[in-house]
């Protein structure tokens, strides 16, 4: 079942990275159209689209770590963690991830990055205060299953991608209302063309996001979840866990919508007691029965 998930996520990544490849390829192209660029069009339009999808791609980690206003974690403020993660990684067969920090009183944890070897793990200095040892345990373990099943690849490349699509956008409605009304007549044809692609890209550019988020399947979190107490053997750890951060009123400061799939639990703490068609998790009355059923 884990292989099979691991394959799914393979191709999924490969199908998202496409898909933005194309959508860039458009957008950059209608410009260069709009300037009369000629063969020059094509050149630009595959440059600007492919660089920017593997400089995402290697660097996909960094940026998701900069946008969250991550630290490296040291020995010395950061050893109970620290340790709990290298106690883990031999448990599970995995190499250790980088481990990094949130200054932020909520209580949360996200993994990031392309592959088990280019891994990261991420808490948040609430997350470490409020939970025990155990429930620590739990939350880490859950975030090592991310990194086992490939799933930190998917979700990275969507967070970099819904980005860029939504920055693309609004480039686009800038430049139709405040560059292209400034045009002279002569260039009537032309404006027409950049407004329908201004208000293509405004319509897609949120149905897209959501559709790549929503890409992100809760399988997934159902299927860390029980990878998690494979490798601790205490449910109870992630149970408890799940509910310390469920009940946590701190709001975390940096949360975004980008990265809001990557967490533990929804960072934006939507109560609800059911799943619906726009969550990125399972609810967590949900996640705990099924973790319950396991014991």
């Amino acid at each position: 079942m884990i292989l099979e998930e691991v394959r799914k996520n393979k191709i999924s990544s490969f199908f998202i990275v496409s898909i933005f490849i194309i959508v860039v390829m458009v957008g950059v192209y209608a410009i260069c159209m709009y300037f009369d660029l000629g063969i020059f069009s094509i050149v630009f339009a595959l440059t600007f689209s492919i660089i920017p999808a593997l400089i995402s791609y290697y660097n996909c980690d960094k940026m998701v770590l900069a946008l969250n206003g991550a630290r490296p974690a040291t020995p010395e403020q950061d050893l109970l963690v620290d340790t709990i993660l290298e106690n883990l990684c031999i448990a599970s067969g995995l190499p250790k991830p980088k481990l990094y920090i949130i200054a932020d009183n909520a209580a949360n944890a996200f993994a990031t990055g392309r592959n088990p070897e280019n891994a990261v793990i991420c808490l948040t200095t609430g997350i470490i205060e409020k939970l025990d040892k155990y429930e620590l345990e739990g939350v880490i373990a859950h975030e090592l299953s991310h990194i086992k099943n490939y799933d930190i690849l998917l979700s990275t490349i969507v967070s970099v991608f819904v980005g860029l699509v939504v920055i693309l956008s609004d480039f686009f409605s800038r430049w139709f209302f405040f560059g292209g009304s400034r045009s002279n007549n002569d260039n009537k044809g032309g404006n027409a063309i950049l407004a329908l692609i201004s208000i293509v890209f405004l319509i897609l550019s949120p149905i897209f996001a959501t559709l790549m988020q929503l890409a992100i399947s809760r399988k997934r979190e159902y299927l860390a979840d029980s990878s998690a107490v494979e490798i601790t053997r205490n449910p109870d750890g992630l149970i408890n866990a799940l509910i310390k951060i469920s009940e946590d009123p701190s709001v975390l400061k940096t949360a975004n919508k980008s990265t809001a799939h990557l967490y533990i639990i929804n960072p934006f703490k939507q109560k609800r007691n059911k799943d619906n068609l726009f969550s990125t998790h399972p609810s967590i009355q949900n996640r705990i029965n099924a973790l319950r059923n396991i014991k």
